[in-house]
This record gives C-alpha cells, sequence and structure tokens, in this order.
C-alpha cells in the first residue's frame, strides 16, 4: 500500500509553524536561537511597561483631569520642543554616521550658539533694532548662532578628534566628554556662571488657533524653520555632491579615499553642518525659554542624543522623527501616564518619561525606529 498520510501531515504543520516563528523573527528583528534569560527578562519587562502605559493613559483620559484644550497645548510644545531636538540630534547622527564614535561634545556646540547669539541679541537690544527690525534682528542672531557653532564643532575636531582618528572607538569618546568640560567651563569663565536672559522679540508674542489647536507664535516661529532647515538638510545630503560625498565617506573611508574623495576634509563638513544645526537649534531654543547658561547644553545635548537612537543613530531621518517623538513624549507623558496613577508632582518626572521610552526602544527595537540592522543580523 501507500505510505501513511501523517507523516506529510506533520511535515506541513512543522513548516507552518516554521514560517510562522520566521516571519515574526523578521519582524521584531528576534533570533529565537539566540535567546536567553536575559532577553527574557528585558522582553517581560517591556511587555509590563507597555501595559502600564496602557493603563495609565486609559485612566488619564477618563478621569477628565485635563480639558482638551489642554491636551491640545502639551501636543504644541511638544511639537517645538521635539524640533529643537531634531535639529541638534543630526549633528550626534551625522558624526556618528561618518566616524562612528558619539560626539558628547555636541551638546556645548548648541550652548555655544546660545550664549553669544544673547550677546548679540542684547546689543541689538540697547540699539532699539530688536523691536524696530525684528525680522532682519532674528535673520542676524541666527546667522551669528550658527556661525558659532559652527566654529566651535569645527575646532573640536580639528584639535580633539583628528590626531586620535585611528585610535580605537573607546579613546574618541572619552575625548568627546572631555571637551564637553572643558567648552562648559570655559564658558563659564569668559560669562559667568549667572543665568542670562534673551530679550522677547515683541512680534512672537502671543497666540493664533489653528484647527483648534492654539499656538504660541514663537512656538509657531521654531515648528516651521526647524521642518524647513530639516527638509533642507535632507535635500542636501541626498541631492548634492557634497551629500553623495558625506555619504560615500559614511560608507566606508578606505574605498572613498581611493576614490580620489578628501576624508578630512569631508569630516570637517560632517562637523560643519552638524554644528550649523546646532546653532539654528540654539537660535530656535533660546526664543522660547529664552534662559541661558554655561550649563545650557548638557540636558538638551542628552535629549538629542536620545532622540538621535529613538529614532535610529546615524540615521538623519530617524533623528528628525526621534525628535519629534521624543519631544511629544516629554510634553505628553507625565500627564498621560504618571498622573493617570496618582502619582505626586508627576509634571516634574518629565525625564523619567524621556528615558524610559528611551529603554523602551532599546529593549524592543535596539536598532531604533528607522535604523537598519547590522550586516551580520543580515546574514
Amino acid at each position: 500500500g501507500g505510505e501513511p498520510s501523517t507523516p506529510r501531515s506533520v511535515t506541513i504543520e512543522e513548516t507552518g509553524v516554521q514560517s510562522i516563528v520566521e516571519r515574526v523573527e523578521s519582524r521584531f528583528n528576534i533570533n529565537f536561537e539566540r535567546l536567553n534569560w536575559v532577553t527574557v527578562v528585558f522582553w517581560i519587562i517591556g511587555i509590563a511597561a507597555i501595559i502600564l502605559i496602557t493603563v495609565g493613559s486609559y485612566r488619564s483620559l477618563t478621569s477628565g483631569r485635563l480639558a482638551p484644550e489642554q491636551w491640545r497645548d502639551l501636543i504644541v510644545f511638544g511639537l517645538a520642543q521635539g524640533a529643537v531636538y531634531a535639529l541638534i540630534a543630526l549633528g550626534y547622527s551625522m558624526v556618528y554616521g561618518v566616524l562612528g564614535f558619539i560626539n558628547f561634545a555636541h551638546g556645548e556646540v548648541f550652548m555655544s550658539g546660545t550664549m553669544i547669539g544673547f550677546y548679540v541679541a542684547r546689543s541689538l537690544d540697547e540699539a532699539g533694532l530688536w523691536d524696530s527690525q525684528p525680522a532682519l534682528s532674528f535673520i542676524i542672531v541666527l546667522l551669528v548662532c550658527m556661525a558659532t557653532s559652527t566654529t566651535v564643532a569645527v575646532l573640536v575636531e580639528r584639535i580633539a578628534y583628528r590626531p586620535l582618528r585611528n585610535s580605537p572607538r573607546l579613546i574618541p569618546l572619552i575625548t568627546s566628554i572631555g571637551a564637553s568640560f572643558f567648552l562648559q567651563y570655559t564658558f563659564r569663565g569668559l560669562f559667568g556662571a549667572g543665568i542670562k536672559s534673551w530679550p522677547s522679540l515683541e512680534p512672537l508674542t502671543g497666540f493664533f488657533t489653528l484647527g483648534g489647536f492654539r499656538i504660541l507664535k514663537s512656538q509657531s516661529l521654531v515648528i516651521a524653520a526647524a521642518i524647513l532647515m530639516m527638509i533642507g538638510l535632507y535635500y542636501y545630503v541626498e541631492k548634492t555632491k557634497a551629500g553623495k560625498t558625506l555619504r560615500a565617506v559614511a560608507e566606508d573611508k578606505e574605498i572613498a579615499a581611493l576614490m580620489g574623495i578628501n576624508v578630512d576634509r569631508a569630516i570637517v563638513l560632517t562637523f560643519a553642518v552638524g554644528g550649523a544645526m546646532a546653532g539654528a537649534a540654539a537660535m530656535l531654543y533660546s526664543i522660547v525659554f529664552r534662559q541661558v547658561y554655561f550649563f545650557t547644553g548638557f540636558f538638551p545635548g542628552i535629549k538629542a542624543f536620545t532622540s538621535a537612537v529613538i529614532g535610529g543613530i546615524g540615521n538623519i531621518v530617524g533623528a528628525m522623527v526621534g525628535g519629534l517623538v521624543l519631544g511629544i513624549l516629554e510634553s505628553l507623558g507625565p500627564s498621560l501616564v504618571l498622573g493617570g496613577f496618582n502619582i505626586t508632582a508627576f509634571t516634574q518626572l518629565k525625564d523619567v518619561v524621556a528615558f524610559l521610552a528611551l529603554v523602551l526602544v532599546l529593549i524592543l527595537r535596539p536598532t531604533g525606529i528607522l535604523g537598519e540592522r547590522l550586516a551580520e543580523e543580515r546574514g
């Protein structure tokens, strides 16, 4: 007689299960063969955090503690804050994409723009141009902030990083931390430790309503300017000859050099472009928050680095998306999640929400929202 049908049925079932496992592995970047107890614990933590976030959000939304317009205000503030994070994060991602290390001095590159910009803005205010010629004053200070941050970024690359170009990655990383402290206390020594208040621009006071959202004029400027700059940077990197040079160096420095590309010049250009974006962020940050001092770059720098990791470190679009996502999470999270559990002073715990988001991304998708798998993982 013929062969029994049972073995074939089992084979089909096994093939179906194997197909499902392969799909799950592909979708969530999991290799079940390499799973260990540490990975399982991390996933349990991640799932528990998602459950807590869901419960807290449900309780907050159904409690009626905040009116709909207050939720909308938090979203707009988060977008403005996230736009600043995104501009700073671009510098982290670009440097990592080209050199493969995190430039922790980038927050101080941002801070240098806020400090020098303050003195220029104050001088324009004292001369009467700040109020009489607001558009011209804004452009002047923006250019000064961008030029300052670009100069500082290029100097840091030339003095601190270039001599260590062929060193192990840990050495430039430690150097970047030292450069960060050096810049902080240099600016403290030059300009003092006191908090400085930027003058307010009269045309940017007040608010307007759009689609039910109450938007401060300063926030609208920050969001619009940041989006335009990010689009411009994306076009520059993807469509111009200089941008193609940067992408070639990021892909393989040795091969790029053999093809006639000046690698040192491309790296300087990377720091210059990242510094310019940080300088633009410095101006926009100062317009909204107005309070700056020598330590101004620390927390925005850390948040921008978090944004770059969330979006996908080394990915320019990922840095943009990560910044906006983190800004909204940081603005909405305390009221939406922590408030649902009646936590005391939950509005002061926005940093907890930001870094919780980072931990969850690292657990559930280590490459970030738009990050790519490493070559060895593709195999």
